[in-house]
């Protein structure tokens, strides 16, 4: 599955088989656990997403909640995404260095962490990865980002 249509996380991880809809609740039940107060789990883009709700924060540029962290079951692997490394290049130099510390193989683009099982995962690195990011922080980060910027005018 590479995106879903499901509505709910309910019901995204009804649609996996029974192994890998395991494995999708184990990294979870480490994001849930270890994400700071302030997200909310909803389904975004296909994807289990963990968000600020725009009721607090309703000034992102793409009228979207603004996401910290994701996780999808792909064909091949699961993903998950955090956000907060790719806004943080320190952050990110200490979860490579973490994560290797593990001896668990790390596959990683520039925020998404890939692998086949969550017992191949360094799930311990990845719930202190997402606690290390607060609402307040990915508030700061996603403005500074965006006021150097000018907005564009739609048309």
């Amino acid at each position: 599955m590479v995106s879903s249509s499901a509505a709910t996380v309910a019901a995204y991880l009804e649609e996996l088989p029974p192994a890998r809809r395991a494995d999708v609740q184990r990294v979870r039940e480490v994001l849930l656990a270890n994400l700071p107060d302030g997200f909310e789990e909803q389904m975004q883009y296909g994807m289990i997403g963990y968000a600020i709700p725009l009721a607090r924060f309703p000034d992102t540029y793409n009228k979207q909640p603004l996401a910290v962290a994701a996780l999808a079951a792909q064909k091949n692997y699961i993903s998950v995404y955090l956000h907060g490394l790719y806004a943080q290049p320190e952050l990110a130099a200490w979860f490579v260095e973490a994560y290797r510390a593990t001896g668990k193989k790390l596959n990683m683009g520039k925020s998404c962490v890939r692998f086949r099982r969550a017992d191949a995962a360094a799930l311990d690195v990845i719930g202190e990865a997402a606690a290390k990011v607060t609402p307040a922080q990915l508030m700061a980060a996603h403005e500074a980002a965006h006021a150097a910027r000018p907005r564009r005018k739609r048309r």
